[in-house]
């Protein structure tokens, strides 16, 4: 990864961070525009950029990692730091019954898809560790989900859980995928795998759509290229949702703070 140099322009600068098991995935924006993306493999690499560039606000999102954590890792940051929570206000509603336990990235992607798709209904695909399917409706309102075991999850449990499968990833070119008749043991657990994910999420779509016709189908996530072409279009692939969603809720709480108002979906 190049090094950032700093911005010469006066405008206000956001970092929003996907802190990860293994990574930090930032997001670097003026107002509602993203500037660049990075990845760092600890907060220590990302402190270094961020006391160069001197951004306003920086917030965390982590599945993996506690608020506490998350603060004394950027505590020498001159920026105000905010971490994503289930207390953090939202620009919107939430229809799902333990709120407490609803992932940040889930909140973040559904915040995403409601800033670039205003106005429409969206199924919204992430592809991580897990497969989460969730719904966010026209008026803005996360409907909830569905959580299932991800690729490179499904190609472990068989290993585990057999005593003599082996542990497989994906072929290294999509041209080796195998199809659905595989003629050795490898390609079957090769083709059990995409093909069954593929067959799942175009069965979620398949419902959504005869429910909600129009509906918007949204993909991201780090697995998302593999079954991008493999899922009844139309698709949009939008790799930088969470980040996008991330700062879209970092905005409306700077928003808030500066207008001293009350949030209304709390």
């Amino acid at each position: 990864m190049n090094p950032l140099v700093p911005i010469a322009k006066p405008d206000v600068v956001n970092v929003v961070v996907d802190w990860g098991n293994s990574s930090l995935k930032v997001g670097w924006f003026i107002g509602p525009d993203q500037l660049e993306t990075a990845r760092y493999e600890s907060p220590e690499a990302l402190m270094r950029v961020v006391q160069q560039r001197c951004p306003a606000h920086v917030l965390v999102s982590s599945t993996s990692r506690s608020a506490d954590e998350i603060r004394a890792g950027l505590r020498h940051t001159p920026a105000t730091v905010w971490v994503l929570d289930s207390r953090t206000p939202v620009p919107i509603g939430k229809d799902y019954d333990t709120p407490a336990t609803l992932g940040a990235d889930r909140v973040a992607a559904a915040v995403g898809a409601a800033t670039l798709f205003p106005g429409e209904d969206c199924l919204i695909f992430d592809l991580g560790t897990c497969l989460t399917a969730d719904f966010v409706d026209r008026s803005a309102v996360f409907r909830g989900g569905l959580i299932s075991p991800g690729l490179r999850m499904r190609f472990r449990a068989m290993h585990e859980q057999t005593a003599r499968l082996p542990l497989i990833d994906l072929p290294d070119s999509p041209g080796n995928w195998p199809g659905l008749t595989a003629k050795n043991t490898r390609q079957a657990m090769q083709a059990g795998v995409v093909n069954g994910l593929a067959f799942e999420m175009n069965g979620i779509i398949d419902q959504y759509r005869r429910e909600q016709p129009g509906i918007v189908v949204i993909l991201c996530g780090g697995d998302a290229p593999t079954f991008e072409s493999r899922l009844k279009p139309p698709i949009f692939a939008v790799p930088e949702l969470v980040l996008i969603g991330l700062n879209r809720i970092l905005r409306y709480n700077v928003e808030n703070l500066q207008a001293d108002t009350p949030d209304v979906n709390a």
